[in-house]
């Protein structure tokens, strides 16, 4: 399956140490810089400071949850009522963003962005999804480990935020390098809903 080009960081983008825009209002890419020797690394993965400049406003983290994801499964495309950082420890796979905020400047956009994490590269990459922007992954090489950090406990978010959208949305077309017939896919996100239904709910 073709692929769309994939997001890769620009110079040009970087509002903020290690913090780049992308072409959908307010999701962020971020690069974590690793300190490497001969042990490993160690590296600092949300970027909160450097993220705050570009935001206005230090995100505060309440909740940190992880899924293990094996090969050819496909999480999203998921929109919750929070704000996360995102982070894919190992594995590798393809993220598709979409812009489902019928206000904003960027509505219906799409984004992606292959991760595949290495011990010796010298940064962590992740992303800054904001409320109203679905995300997804699917997982190209498992086992892969998917970090994100919410800035609401699950029962107090607000769960009117919480929508998901069809991967297979005809008026988005979206492109993930797994086939339809191979994606492994939750009953949520078989039965999930095209844009134009979510619109109107």
């Amino acid at each position: 399956m073709n692929m769309p080009p994939l997001y890769q960081p620009d110079g040009k983008a970087e509002l903020a140490p290690g913090v780049f825009q992308t072409s959908i209002d307010g999701l962020f890419y971020l690069q974590h810089k690793k300190f490497l020797d001969e042990r490993g690394f160690f590296s600092d993965i949300t970027g909160l400071k450097n993220l705050s400049q570009v935001t206005g406003k230090v995100m505060e983290v309440k909740q940190i949850n992880i899924a293990h994801s094996q090969t050819n499964v496909v999480r999203g495309l998921h929109a919750e009522g929070w704000n996360k950082l995102t982070t894919v420890f190992s594995g590798k796979g393809v993220s598709a963003l979409v812009d489902i905020r019928p206000d904003s400047p960027t509505f219906k956009q799409i984004e992606y962005f292959l991760f595949e994490p290495k011990a010796n590269d010298e940064f962590q990459a992740g992303l800054y999804v904001p409320m109203g922007v679905a995300n997804s992954i699917a997982v190209i090489e498992g086992p892969l480990l998917y970090h994100y950090a919410v800035d609401a406990f699950y029962e107090d978010r607000n769960p009117a935020g919480d929508k998901a959208l069809s991967l297979f949305d005809p008026e988005l077309n979206i492109q993930l390098p797994i086939e339809r017939e191979q994606m492994i896919l939750s009953q949520r996100d078989v039965d999930s809903a095209t844009l134009q239904d979510l619109l109107q709910q």
